[in-house]
């Protein structure tokens, strides 16, 4: 696969996440809710964490993983490049690039959306938890806080069925359950469909890789000797 397509692949998925959440951060109050179908609802949250609305701690801690991120993207940038020059099979590289283009959408959010926009989720430090806004919010010079600390915007829910457990089921019985709970973006999909389908066929996408290696040893492996050169 060539690196071009690659790049094109991940600049795709990039512009249909940031223009998605730009929209909506631009046009919807958090929490606001516009149901499409009844099993696809767009649901406005920013969440300060992790990927699915996850938090990982205080200010902190999002500062820890947004150096993080910017780490994984730095080293993905490189070893993307590597698997494109070794030919690695097409399948595997599609997953690294979606999960690439995953965390560098995130990423973005997490080191601009601060700066540029006036509203955003915040972190009171004295109740220790981060809180929404009430309005809509804009572009501006004067942001909401600080490079490394801007919220990333979720907006993907799919309620496609709501149940309650049995009652004699151990621990969850007589509790409701929704499929699918987690609100999302375009970013949080590109990740786990990377994730999944590299889960799913490693050994396939790996078996070419490795009778490639096998081939390249047995052909390399000839001894080489005097007598062989003469004859």
């Amino acid at each position: 696969m060539k690196l071009r397509k690659v790049v094109l692949l991940i600049a795709l998925i990039i512009i249909v996440d940031q223009v998605l959440k730009i929209w909506i951060k631009t046009n919807y109050s958090t929490g606001r809710v516009a149901e499409i179908f009844p099993w696809f609802h767009l649901h406005f949250i920013e969440n300060p964490g992790m990927a699915w609305g996850w938090k990982f701690g205080n200010e902190t801690g999002k500062v820890v993983l947004t150096l993080f991120r910017m780490a994984a993207v730095v080293f993905g940038t490189w070893y993307l490049g590597k698997i494109v020059r070794q030919h690695y099979h097409k399948g595997f590289i599609i997953c690294a690039a979606l999960i690439y283009a995953g965390a560098l959408g995130n990423l973005i959010d997490s080191m601009f959306y601060g700066m540029v926009f006036d509203k955003g989720l915040h972190f009171d430090p004295v109740t220790k938890d981060y809180f929404p806004y009430s309005g809509i919010a804009a572009f501006s010079s004067h942001g909401y806080s600080s490079f490394l600390h801007g919220s990333v915007v979720d907006m993907l829910y799919f309620p496609i069925f709501e149940t309650t457990f049995p009652s004699w089921i151990p621990f969850w019985g007589g509790q409701q359950f929704e499929f699918f709970s987690p609100i999302f973006n375009v970013a949080d999909a590109s990740i786990s469909i990377g994730v999944i389908t590299l889960l799913l066929f490693q050994k396939r996408f790996f078996r070419r890789r490795q009778n490639i290696e096998s081939f390249n040893t047995i052909e390399t492996s000839a001894e080489v000797n005097d007598t062989m050169q003469v004859l």
